[in-house]
């Protein structure tokens, strides 16, 4: 792995042609987040955007005999997929109705900041993670949850526990709005008494 690692792009994409399935982790390392970025700017939920990004890398493996180097590197190929595949996906949801006014001003709000962390142990951040779950209601925890720890998309969620996938979705956002409000409190807590 380690020298699979120092190899460029092309030569990874060789070792994945003969047989080497530890190259596409590399690949995945290299290019997950640049794929997930695009995804969630397509398809504005995490969720869906995961599911994206992670049936991007299965195609890529699957077709990786059609990459040509001299029609363009793997970092375009990668792209190519991630546009196609995201608004694919996007234009799937929004025929069946998975877009709202609400559930988008939802999307807007949720992304996740770490700044708060400043010089807390993970022990700390911990414990505060935990209290703020438990404050929580029941489904908004169990949907953060499942989508946090267990890795689940919106979809998987809504068939585990039997909800709508909007019903899951906001579940999720409000939960993700309450643990906010909760950290940023206890963030001026500590401020006022000198934490950080």
């Amino acid at each position: 792995m380690p020298d699979l690692e120092r190899l460029p792009d092309d030569e990874l994409m060789a070792s994945l042609r003969a047989g080497c399935h530890d190259a596409l982790a590399i690949l995945f390392k290299r290019y997950h987040r640049l794929v997930f970025s695009i995804a969630l700017r397509i398809v504005r939920d995490r969720g869906e955007a995961e599911d994206v990004t992670q049936n991007v890398f299965l195609e890529i493996f699957r077709s990786v005999t059609q990459f040509d180097p001299l029609r363009g590197t793997t970092k375009v190929w990668l792209l190519q997929y991630a546009y196609s595949r995201a608004i694919n996906r996007r234009e799937y949801l929004n025929a069946r109705g998975f877009y709202r006014k609400e559930e988008v001003e939802y999307l807007e709000q949720s992304s996740p900041s770490y700044e708060f962390l400043g010089k807390w142990t993970s022990g700390e951040v911990e414990r505060l993670l935990d209290q703020g779950l438990a404050a929580l209601d029941q489904p908004q925890r169990r949907v953060i949850q499942l989508a946090a720890y267990d890795g689940l998309s919106m979809k998987e969620i809504a068939d585990k526990t039997g909800e709508s996938v909007v019903n899951v979705r906001n579940h999720y956002y409000r939960g993700l709005r309450k643990l906010r409000s909760f950290i940023a409190n206890a963030k001026d807590q500590s401020r006022a008494v000198g934490h950080d």
